[in-house]
């Protein structure tokens, strides 16, 4: 066989040993879902369950019929959506800003911003938390929001601000010229053409939001704000020296549907936001 047959037989086998490498960790839980506990405790290997040790879908019955893990999921969906509309406007109108005004600082601020992304969020829990109990924060949707836009609005603005110097300066003006406002411009013109790159910084945001454990547990002790990351640590069911495995893998993979969902209908716009802001031409 030649170089090029040896070439393509190595890619699908290191494609397939990836995919192999990735998606075990979720088969193995989607399997532990449709395990009785009974089963999970005695030992069933394998990935499907053994004759009697199937529970079938009475997991996911139970999880969604669960008070609190419901409220978790409210939690989640209202936490997640309102940082990242919050998020995304004001990235874009901060990367608008640096990317075609000139003023003193510009450099200043975008390397602020860029060791704001890098800090670590484990280092901000304790002052948070003191604060946030001071000024009625704690346990709020709003004392979870505020610090996902934080380390959110870094990754948008640098996102998106690559975006808005791709975009010709001239198709603005010429706007203007056809009676458009500034702001008219902007909205109509330049956002628009922008929009691989904010959809972009939206799913980011979203996905930072709804995967966070740290914050959410850390900045609330009831279900009123507690999203589902927190939630899943608080399934200890009746004997807290065993964890109701099953269970907690039913609403692992509840809590996972949303990303996969909106991973797999927009994978295309999320790779084009990614990258083409990254190479000019």
């Amino acid at each position: 066989m030649t170089q090029s047959v040896w070439s393509k037989i190595g890619t699908v086998v290191g494609a397939a040993l990836i995919l192999i490498w990735c998606l075990l960790p979720v088969a193995w839980i989607i399997s532990l879902s449709f395990k009785s506990q009974e089963a999970v405790i005695n030992g069933s290997p394998g990935f499907l369950p053994k004759s009697g040790g199937g529970a079938g879908f009475s997991n996911y019955k139970d999880v969604l019929t669960d008070g609190d893990f419901l409220l978790a999921i409210r939690n989640s969906i209202v936490v997640s959506l309102g940082a990242t509309l919050l998020s995304v406007v004001i990235a874009t109108l901060a990367a608008y800003a640096i990317a075609r005004l000139e003023f003193r600082g510009k450099r200043f601020v975008l390397t602020t911003a860029l060791v704001i992304a890098m800090f670590p969020v484990v280092s901000l829990v304790g002052p948070l938390f003191d604060m946030w109990r001071t000024v009625g924060l704690y346990d709020t949707w709003w004392g979870l929001m505020i610090p996902y836009i934080s380390f959110t609005l870094p990754l948008a603005i640098w996102t998106l601000s690559a975006f808005f110097r791709e975009i010709p300066w001239e198709m603005e003006q010429a706007a203007q010229v056809d009676g458009a406002t500034s702001w008219q411009a902007f909205r109509k013109v330049i956002v628009p053409l922008a929009a691989p790159g904010v959809f972009t910084a939206a799913i980011l945001t979203f996905f930072f939001a709804w995967n966070d454990f740290v914050f959410g547990i850390s900045l609330t002790s009831t279900e009123n704000a507690r999203p589902i990351p927190a939630a899943l640590s608080f399934f200890v069911g009746q004997d807290p020296f065993n964890r109701p495995a099953s269970l907690l893998s039913a609403a692992a993979v509840v809590a996972t549907v949303p990303v996969v969902v909106l991973v797999l209908f927009f994978q295309r716009k999320i790779v084009a936001g990614l990258t083409a802001g990254a190479v000019k031409g």
